[in-house]
């Protein structure tokens, strides 16, 4: 039987510098700054004092032995699941690797170099900086890399991002400080085997239905020679043994199952994400030499694009059913990935879960994840949108680098292609658009720089990678999932109708009109495409956030400090210059916080719930973004610890199965009622209108059939009609649906801005109903009520208005002290007359 060790007690150093301890997996960064060599790279503007880091090569030692057993075996690879980036591997003082790809797995043969005892591995990582600046030279001019930070890099503007295989986002991004690590990121392991190994194993699923799962078992298996044995392949109801011929070498051997009615897996909300526990093994005269087992869940999956009267369609097929997708783009959580917990991945998919949501999607500015990220995933129910690590640049084309790419593409697709939340591989993140080249009046004006002869050669060298390599890949080492070449984009044309538009009536869409443009967040309304892959707004952390990487001194909007931790070139000034325009005025900096998080929330409430109301013209809606990689001002709806911003809470609501939307046109308020349950149900809708006080003014009350995977406008309100002389700045409409006794979901709608309404300190009451559930009242209109507590709680709800004359029921998710309950609301925070 195969035996393999992990290689530990690593050590580090510069060059003619004394040796130090250090952390594997883990980075250079985060090695020095644990022996206390360098400050905390997130706090204050220590970044920018930092950058010296990565202009120096550094080198990493191990010294091992085995035991006998081990030595003996007659095949010993060293497998290193992550360098970062350049990076010479000595093996007993012999140069066995040279590699250049982070995102790689290199296995190496090291039979002939390996001792029993006294063995040492060392690496030396070249600085990723001074490897790439001669190659920008040698091109002769610079290739677009939009959120490459060389200024901060002390690059001028020399940006090399663009020639490493390395995560983007480590040069800088408009969200994240720029820190180019090296370092081995990921496990070094030693394994050890004779006569023959299982390499991989791959569940290819032909068809799955609920009556039958046709599957073809894939295994690659390598030999020493030619030799007799058997394949063993066993899952729930299933055990099959077949004799096999290996030949010496690599050998790829199928096998074809069928699974009678399986049970299917689910994305969270619409069933459980069953999964199968497959486990291969492989015999000689009865010895198991090798097993693998491999996880997965069976599902069909694809893309659906079908022209139509409104153009062509753009939604995932799941089973066999069209699903509505409710997520969020997912960036890496930390700077630096070692520092990355399976707690924190744990988190941030439970919070995904929590708040209704059944996708996200991996972005290519980042790292193709850890397999715990996507293990999660299964588990949950969370789909992934897989994008390939390419963002907002344009690449070199040169053979060397081509043949990298190749060897990424089939190493991850390899790596992830047995999860079955995958289902969806793109090409890169927004360089289509970006470049628009076939439309000389549209992109972000990158080919105007070039001449007509180097454009055609960027552009060309773009093609080889998205529109050649990755998809070859995927079509022959992940069949049956599609690939999508560039988000967002129309579709593969060949014409000036294949890049994305804000009206475009096909492909996927980021419409940035909201924030980047400053368009009104009412443009939410407007611009909506057949699938709306990202869309945002900012807001800062809440204060405990902030006081991690700021003092007193530096808690005002335009410091040193807050203009370092938001890296959106105006950030700071159009949260604020939105928040002049919907909200009243803070009354401080801290109120600030709480305002921007608000505001974020109510933006990201009227985007998603326009996307949701216009399907199934519209099938899918991601925000940008999930989640933050340092404490950061930024439009993630969770912030760096993972504390839900109010953001999170306004998604949840907006994001349950069946909601209640509510907008006004042409003087009608129109009451829509969105489901993506895959049955139908009777539903009861009540409406009022009502004083700030309570009183009611008008209401209705009416029974309707809502139908399955459904928008529809279930009540049409007059608004002179039902407002008549009631005062605009102290009325609100309060809309409840319920389905047998129970309530799904109650909105509120205002005939103002907030900026407009009246507000007044309300009076709210609370009693506890149980250890961890409370319930409110209050004598007045209470907006964005706002709970907290000593211990940092998750709440069911939180951040919500709260009417006279209704209760709110709000569990938290842990015992807590109710005289620690601080409860505040929007009229806390703004300055009042």
């Amino acid at each position: 039987m195969e035996n393999t060790i992990l290689l530990t007690n690593w050590k580090f150093k510069s060059p003619s510098e004394t040796w130090l301890t250090a952390k594997v997996p883990g980075c250079i960064h985060s090695d020095l700054h644990s022996h206390c060599i360098i400050d905390d790279p997130f706090y204050g503007t220590n970044e920018k004092d930092l950058q010296w880091i990565d202009k120096r090569d550094w080198e990493y030692e191990t010294a091992f032995y085995l035991d006998e057993r081990m030595y003996n075996h007659s095949n010993l690879e060293l497998e290193f699941s992550g360098l970062d980036t350049y990076a010479n591997v000595y093996l007993n003082g012999q140069l066995i690797l040279s590699a250049d790809n982070m995102f790689r797995t290199w296995k190496i043969d090291v039979k002939n170099y390996i001792k029993q005892s006294n063995n040492t591995l060392r690496i030396l990582f070249k600085s990723p900086i001074h490897e790439d600046l001669p190659k920008l030279e040698e091109l002769g001019y610079s290739l677009p890399a939009a959120n490459d930070d060389s200024e901060m890099g002390e690059l001028g503007d020399k940006k090399v991002s663009v020639f490493a295989r390395k995560a983007p986002y480590h040069y800088g991004w408009d969200w994240g400080p720029r820190f180019v690590t090296s370092g081995i990121w990921r496990k070094v392991m030693l394994r050890g085997w004779s006569n023959a190994h299982i390499e991989d194993v791959f569940i290819q699923q032909n068809q799955v239905s609920e009556e039958s799962a046709d599957l073809t078992v894939i295994t690659e298996v390598h030999s020493d020679a030619n030799l007799n044995a058997h394949i063993q392949i066993t899952t729930k109801g299933i055990d099959k043994k077949i004799p096999i011929a290996l030949k010496k070498g690599m050998n790829k051997i199928t096998l074809d199952l069928t699974i009678a009615n399986p049970e299917l897996w689910w994305c969270n909300g619409l069933g459980d994400a069953t999964l199968y526990n497959f486990s291969t093994s492989l015999f000689v005269e009865d010895v198991v030499l090798s097993q693998k087992d491999v996880r997965t869940g069976l599902r069909s999956a694809k893309l659906v694009r079908k022209k139509n009267k409104a153009g062509t369609s753009f939604y995932i097929e799941l089973n066999g059913k069209p699903i509505f997708i409710k997520g969020a783009n997912h960036i890496p959580n930390d700077s630096f990935n070692d520092k990355v917990t399976i707690g924190q991945y744990r988190h941030e998919i439970e919070s995904a879960v929590k708040t209704n949501m059944n996708m996200l999607r991996v972005w290519g500015g980042g790292i193709y994840e850890n397999d715990e990220f996507y293990q999660l995933c299964d588990e949950y129910g969370i789909l992934i949108w897989q994008d390939f690590m390419f963002a907002c640049s344009m690449y070199p084309g040169d053979d060397d680098f081509l043949e990298s790419v190749e060897h990424e593409a089939v190493d991850n697709i390899k790596r992830l292609r047995n999860h079955p939340s995958i289902v969806l591989w793109c090409g890169n993140n927004e360089i289509d658009m970006a470049w628009s080249h076939y439309n000389e009046e549209s992109g972000w004006g990158w080919k105007n720089n070039y001449t007509q002869e180097v454009r055609n050669k960027i552009w060309s060298d773009y093609e080889k990678i998205f529109h050649e390599i990755l998809p070859e890949a995927v079509l022959e080492f992940s069949p049956g999932i599609d690939y999508w070449p560039s988000s967002p984009m129309c579709g593969l044309t060949g014409d000036e109708t294949q890049h994305s538009s804000n009206e475009a009536t096909s492909g996927d869409i980021h419409y940035w009109g909201v924030w980047h443009m400053e368009e009104p967040l009412e443009n939410f309304n407007k611009y909506v495409g057949r699938f709306m892959s990202e869309y945002g707004f900012q807001s800062f952390p809440e204060e405990k956030t902030v006081r991690t990487v700021a003092q007193d001194k530096d808690m005002f909007l335009e410091s040193e400090v807050m203009l370092n931790h938001q890296k959106n070139n105006r950030g700071n000034q159009l949260i604020n210059e939105y928040m002049q325009k919907y909200y009243k005025k803070p009354k401080d900096f801290l109120s600030f916080l709480y305002m921007s998080q608000v505001l974020q929330g109510e933006a990201m409430k009227i985007a998603i719930e326009s996307h949701r109301r216009h399907k199934p013209y519209c099938m899918g809606t991601l925000y940008w973004q999930m989640n933050d990689c340092w404490p950061v001002a930024s439009w993630a709806s969770m912030d760096y610890f993972g504390r839900w911003k109010a953001a999170q809470y306004f998604v949840k609501r907006s994001y349950q199965d069946t909601i209640v939307s509510i907008i006004e046109k042409d003087n009608k308020v129109d009451v829509y009622v969105v489901s993506d349950k895959l049955n139908s149900f009777v539903g009861q809708i009540k409406w009022r209108l009502v004083t700030f006080y309570g009183d009611i003014l008008d209401e209705g009350v009416m029974e309707t059939k809502i139908e399955s995977n459904s928008s529809k406008v279930i009540i049409s309100l007059d608004r002179d009609n039902v407002l008549k002389d009631h005062p605009l700045e102290k009325s609100l409409l309060s809309v409840q649906l319920s389905s047998e006794s129970s309530l799904l979901d109650e909105k509120q709608y205002y005939f103002l801005s907030l900026k407009e309404i009246e507000l007044k300190k309300p009076t709210i009451t609370v009693d506890q109903i149980e250890d961890n559930v409370i319930a409110l009242r209050t004598d007045f209109i209470a907006k964005q009520v706002h709970l907290s507590t000593e211990e940092e709680c998750l709440l069911s709800d939180n951040y919500f208005d709260l009417v006279p004359g209704e209760i709110k029921l709000v569990e938290f998710d842990q015992q807590f002290d109710l005289h620690d309950l601080k409860i505040r609301t929007m009229y806390d925070y703004i300055e009042n007359e």
